[in-house]
């Protein structure tokens, strides 16, 4: 059912980990990296020189630009987002679109031929080093997850605020924001059909074997944090908009919750532990906090907008919730920031930036006309519900390929026979 290898943990020397990874809107746990693989030896006798030349090609091609470009692309700067960084990101992901369908070609009509080669990826958040499978799909699995990381790579590049041809305050523009959404939604795709199509066809034993990297629920919260970034850009847009009303921010807000409670509780129980790891932790923590912060206040704005004293106080405690939400994903938001591999803020831009000047004060105004409804200390306690909205924003509907049609012609041999 194929074998499994996993290399414990800086034995090797392959994660190379920047120091730094510069400003960060969207977070990249790491690129996991292929390493070489030999076709000829494992396939040689089963498939035609052709065949196992094309996927040496394919899969050769995308070990050398991901080890060249992939321990630089999650510390991209700002200037290489559009020079460089923006292209070699296209690259990779074409290299990787064009080699799938060759590959599923081992898998065709459950083939054997899917446990003939030993495909080796190095890890990131896992604790091992590297882990190598005898198992087409995981490479499939690896595939994917790759596509998604890089596509969350290309968001992270378009919400980099940049100066503006004006020269005012660097800035994201509308265009690019939209942008971020469609890609948001196709990384979420492609990590929903690895968990819904891929996972399952694992045996259990390679299924508990993979590396965290690859483990259920990292794929989940990854697709998750995919959709609640995509629902802050919206609700960042509908902030800028004089037609959006306060119950569309809220719902808005309110969902963006949701989504980062489920991406956490996915998270929860994995053994994120060394740096990569545990910054995506923190990073989804941070997330978590900051959007309930967006989610109380605007809950608070249409409660304060009732006509009784009870709407009031309620409105109140929703509105000092959020603030101490705010107050605390700052704090989450540093201890994100100085978890290695160390990264920060770019300059301040929608939601949060709108958020970060209008919830201490609106907090405060209200604050002081109702001073005698709630006390300090009750604050928390009393905070009202947040109303429970249906989810929205659903991941691409991403399918794997169609095998490549070279395997229609491929006329296997004596030696594939006796498979």
């Amino acid at each position: 059912m194929g074998c499994l290898v996993s290399t414990p943990k800086d034995t090797l020397g392959n994660r190379r980990r920047p120091a730094n990874i510069g400003e960060v809107s969207v977070y990249v746990p790491g690129l996991r990296i292929p390493k070489p693989v030999d076709f000829s030896q494992s396939l040689g006798d089963h498939l035609s020189k052709s065949l196992v030349e094309r996927l040496s090609a394919l899969r050769t091609r995308i070990v050398v630009m991901a080890a060249q470009e992939g321990p630089t692309i999650t510390r991209t700067k700002r200037r290489a987002a559009t020079q460089h960084g923006g292209s070699t990101l296209a690259d990779l992901q074409q290299a990787l679109e064009d080699y799938l369908p060759v590959l599923l070609g081992l898998m065709k009509d459950g083939s054997q031929l899917q446990h003939k080669v030993q495909f080796l990826w190095v890890n990131q958040e896992d604790d091992a080093e590297e882990t190598a499978m005898s198992n087409a799909w995981y490479e499939v699995l690896s595939i994917l997850h790759l596509m998604a990381m890089l596509a969350l790579s290309q968001a992270n590049l378009l919400l980099l605020p940049r100066t503006s041809a004006d020269g005012y305050q660097p800035k994201v523009t509308e265009e690019s924001r939209r942008a971020s959404i469609d890609i948001f939604l196709k990384a979420a795709g492609y990590l929903d059909c690895a968990v819904r199509h891929v996972l399952p066809q694992l045996p259990t034993e390679l299924k508990t074997n993979l590396p965290v990297d690859l483990a259920e629920g990292v794929l989940r919260a990854l697709c998750l944090q995919a959709l609640g970034q995509g629902v802050d850009i919206q609700l960042g847009m509908a902030i800028d908009s004089t037609k959006a009303t306060l119950a569309v921010k809220r719902r808005l807000a309110c969902e963006m919750v949701k989504y980062w409670q489920q991406a956490q509780d996915n998270l929860m129980n994995l053994p994120l532990l060394n740096g990569w790891g545990e910054k995506h932790r923190l990073f989804v923590k941070w997330k978590y906090v900051e959007a309930k912060a967006a989610a109380y206040y605007y809950h608070g704005l249409i409660l304060d907008e009732g006509n009784t004293e009870k709407f009031h106080g309620m409105a109140v405690a929703a509105l000092q919730a959020a603030d101490e939400y705010f107050k605390e994903s700052r704090k989450a938001c540093d201890a994100f920031n100085a978890a290695p591999p160390l990264s920060r803020n770019p300059p301040l831009w929608g939601t949060m930036k709108y958020l970060s000047e209008k919830i201490p004060k609106d907090t405060s105004s209200k604050v002081r006309i109702n001073r005698d409804l709630y006390s300090h200390e009750k604050i928390m306690e009393t905070a009202p519900t947040l109303p429970d909205f249906a989810l929205a924003l659903k991941p691409d509907e991403f399918q794997l390929p169609p095998v490549d049609p070279s395997w229609n012609m491929e006329h296997m041999n004596k030696g594939s026979n006796q498979l």
